[in-house]
């Protein structure tokens, strides 16, 4: 079972080239990267190439960006990776095993928040028992799901906000998520640089919003004015 990763970047040249770097024992493996740039103004582009499969121009916005990255795939299954979460050590073969062993079409890891704040400990422990309560994912989870069932819903819908909670609830209509325990890394500069408390406050808010009916376009004036 092949694993096409694919990366959506924006201005990551400060991090692109370590978080490309810890993929390369899976491309060794012989696993695919993917990386979909969304019109960077430094050198993430070129800094990039180096280090992955291919590097393919896409318009601005998570959403298009993975599902530009995901039209080039040829793995059997599409992981989404943000620049800033590093997976776990054989998280190619927790996929594999967990896919074939549940039967399920897609999953997601636990997260763990880079940081040695208590406050920071707690928010993926609520995440991570969020998310196996709803059966709903962030993208810092790395989503992962079988290529032909993410081509039969249509891919990530085109929300410039709340992408992967769309992607999970036309998901959770093909299977219930695999939740994998193994634990994937991810960076806690969004929480420090807007303060933890702050941050949490504006995530639950942004998804009461959005649950009650709210349009995604306002929500991501919020987000990205506030956060």
């Amino acid at each position: 079972m092949r694993l096409s990763i694919i990366v959506p970047v924006l201005n990551e040249a400060k991090i692109i080239v370590p978080a490309l770097e810890s993929l390369a024992l899976l491309r060794a493996r012989g696993h695919e990267v993917i990386v979909a740039d969304g019109g960077s103004s430094d050198a993430t582009p070129e800094l990039a190439r180096p280090l992955a499969d291919r590097v393919v121009a896409a318009p601005r916005g998570r959403a298009l960006q993975m599902n530009a990255g995901a039209a080039l795939a040829s793995g059997g299954v599409l992981l989404f990776l943000h620049a800033d979460t590093l997976l776990p050590p054989g998280a190619d073969d927790a996929v594999r095993d967990g896919l074939a062993r549940s039967g399920r079409h897609w999953g997601r890891f636990d997260v763990r928040i880079e940081g040695d704040e208590a406050l920071l400990a707690l928010v993926s422990r609520l995440i991570n028992l969020r998310s196996r309560a709803t059966g709903i994912a962030t993208g810092d989870q790395a989503i992962f799901v079988r290529r032909e069932v993410f081509e039969r819903i249509g891919g990530f819908p085109e929300l410039p906000l709340m992408e992967d909670i769309s992607l999970c609830k036309r998901l959770k209509a093909e299977s219930r998520p695999l939740c994998l325990a193994e634990v994937a890394l991810t960076s806690g500069r969004r929480w420090r640089e807007g303060g933890v408390l702050r941050t949490i406050a504006l995530m639950w808010w942004l998804r009461l919003q959005f649950f009650f009916g709210a349009a995604p376009s306002r929500l991501a004036r919020s987000y990205h004015g506030r956060s």
